[in-house]
């Protein structure tokens, strides 16, 4: 190559780079699919925030603060019924007793009668004593009952229920204070 090409070839401005162009069918089909995209992602976080649990204390599924214990039921009283959060409060001479509310038969609501001192389902007639245990009836097996926790004022774990759902002993701390973990279900004892 001569010096004269060179500088030629050097004079030459360089190619710019080539645009794209789109037509309107493909310009139409990017918009499309992106259009697309945000809705199936917006779908998607929507159907996620709803499904994701969100329990805040003292609603159903999280923890509730139920009190101190100079507020239970005493020994002699039925149970307390706390519909906000579908559980018994029962105080026997074993210990205290978090029992859920609900029959494990077929999902009735069951209540206490203060006339034969026990739980009866009004459904299919399912009894059962105090603490939760099986008497009689279709359901095949005891109350289920919530994990419950008794705390001091400073919030050191004084008692807390057995991993088999027993009683929880009361304290002599007359201010301690009980919650229970409606999220945490222990199974009654199947009787059959």
């Amino acid at each position: 190559m001569t010096e004269a090409a060179a500088s030629a070839a050097e004079a030459k401005p360089a190619p710019e780079e080539e645009q794209i162009e789109l037509n309107r069918r493909e310009f139409l089909n990017i918009a499309w699919l992106a259009s697309l995209g945000i809705v199936t992602l917006s779908v998607s976080g929507m159907t996620l925030f709803f499904a994701y649990p969100r329990f805040r204390e003292g609603e159903f599924g999280g923890v509730f603060p139920y009190g101190p214990v100079s507020g239970l039921p005493s020994l002699n009283e039925g149970p307390e019924n706390i519909p906000k959060v579908k559980l018994w409060m029962a105080n026997t001479e074993e210990g205290l007793y978090a029992i859920y509310k609900v029959c494990p038969h077929l999902g009735c609501l069951y209540g206490w009668s203060d006339q034969e001192n026990k739980f009866i389902c009004p459904c299919h007639g399912s009894q059962y004593e105090k603490n939760g245990d099986y008497i009689l009836g279709p359901a095949p097996r005891s109350l289920d009952r919530f994990v419950l926790t008794i705390v001091d004022e400073d919030g050191n774990e004084l008692a807390q229920t057995p991993p088999d759902g027993g009683p929880v002993p009361l304290p002599d701390n007359e201010n301690a204070i009980i919650r229970v973990d409606t999220g945490n279900r222990i199974n009654g004892e199947n009787h059959g």
